[in-house]
């Protein structure tokens, strides 16, 4: 997916610059006028980094960001302050707060890419595009951890993607590793002796062949001094351990840019089927929503009237899917396209206790809504 930068400021003049910026580069740009908005911008749709003015009105930049860091879905974006001169040393005092880095108004336009791609990977615009490919489709992802069971768990937690997992021990045994094969994601273990894992990026990112390769560093969640220094460095990400999966592939999936509509969406049989996952956090359901409107589209432009919601996978259902499906529902409606529904008794349960689904209807199973159009 394309790198989402979210820029909070009451300046149109800033924000015009920002988005001027980036304008070479394949960069989704979503801006807000103050903290308030910022903080609704931030929780829809996730973005990989904050751009973020310290004076403004309603709510200004210091509010925000500790809000931000006060929720465990959003603690995780780096946010990069603007400040005038005059607020430089206020910057300094809330860094502590968790700021990555900051920026002195008026700034040049190549400071501000320069410091942004120190966290985000920014690609030339069109490249990232002719490079897509499928979740489907195998990877090649380079482990460097000098603890074998540590590969052998990510292995076994990855073994039912088409990704492919090297592990090696050493900074050596990695250079050697992408001299000869140039892997799409790499892990390094932030435990490294002597300052390895620093010195490996530093290697990686200087070289060609590997400049572009998204970066993660592994760490025990407890190590902040190590993960603080990794993302100073300019490390993509940090996976923390014991490791979540479930995150693990979504931000390799969003750094690889890989394309996983094909988890959620099956157009077929005269019908778009969305298939909602067991574990339906609120970065799986942006990732779903983010694919949705083209989905349809295409759904519609291939002659299919028909959108079923797969809901079989989950053991309940919660507050936050049912506002995605409600929402799926009216542009489904929008788009003339009518729409059922297949779930557990759990979950037909669960929806009666909100207002929103109350109402809702279930099938078994594909089968009866197959059925059911069949009569129509």
């Amino acid at each position: 997916m394309r790198a989402k930068i979210l820029t909070v400021d009451d300046s149109k003049t800033v924000r015009i610059i920002v988005r001027k910026a980036f304008k070479a580069y394949d960069c989704e740009i979503l801006e807000a006028q103050n903290g308030v908005e910022g903080l609704a911008m931030a929780a829809k749709e996730v973005p990989d980094i904050i751009l973020l003015d310290i004076t403004m009105p309603v709510m200004d930049g210091v509010e925000m960001l500790t809000k931000i860091k006060a929720d465990n879905d959003l603690k995780g974006i780096p946010v990069i302050m603007l400040t005038a001169e005059a607020g430089k040393e206020h910057v300094l005092k809330i860094a502590k707060i968790g700021v990555r880095d900051y920026i002195v108004k008026p700034f040049k336009e190549e400071v501000l890419v320069e410091k942004v791609s120190r966290v985000v990977e920014l690609r030339p615009a069109g490249e990232a595009e002719a490079k897509k490919k499928s979740i489907e489709d195998p990877i090649d992802v380079l482990v460097v951890e000098d603890k074998p069971a540590i590969i052998k768990q990510l292995q076994d937690g990855l073994k039912h993607t088409p990704w492919k997992i090297h592990g090696v021990a050493s900074t050596g045994e990695a250079i050697d590793f992408t001299g000869k094969l140039i892997p799409e994601l790499v892990l390094i273990s932030l435990s490294l002796p002597d300052d390895s894992a620093l010195t490996l990026f530093r290697v990686l990112r200087s070289t060609n062949k590997t400049k572009y390769v998204p970066i993660f560093g592994l760490s025990v969640k407890t190590e902040l001094e190590e993960q603080q220094r990794a993302q100073q460095c300019g490390f993509t990400s940090i996976i923390t351990k014991p490791i979540d999966f479930t995150e693990l592939e979504l931000k390799a999936s969003r750094s690889i840019n890989l394309d996983t509509s094909g988890r959620y969406y099956r157009l077929g049989n005269d019908r778009l089927v969305i298939k909602m996952p067991a574990n339906c956090t609120p970065a799986v359901l942006t990732e779903i929503d983010s694919y949705l409107k083209h989905k349809l589209s295409e759904a519609v432009d291939s002659g299919v009237g028909t959108v079923v919601f797969d809901v079989l996978a989950l053991k309940s259902m919660t507050m936050e899917t049912i506002k995605f499906i409600h929402s799926a529902m009216q542009v489904c409606k929008d788009l003339s396209l009518t729409h059922s529904m297949v779930g557990t008794g759990q979950v037909v349960d669960d929806c009666r206790g909100f207002e929103e689904s109350k109402d809702w209807k279930f099938h078994e199973s594909l089968d009866t809504v197959d059925c059911e159009v069949a009569k129509v």
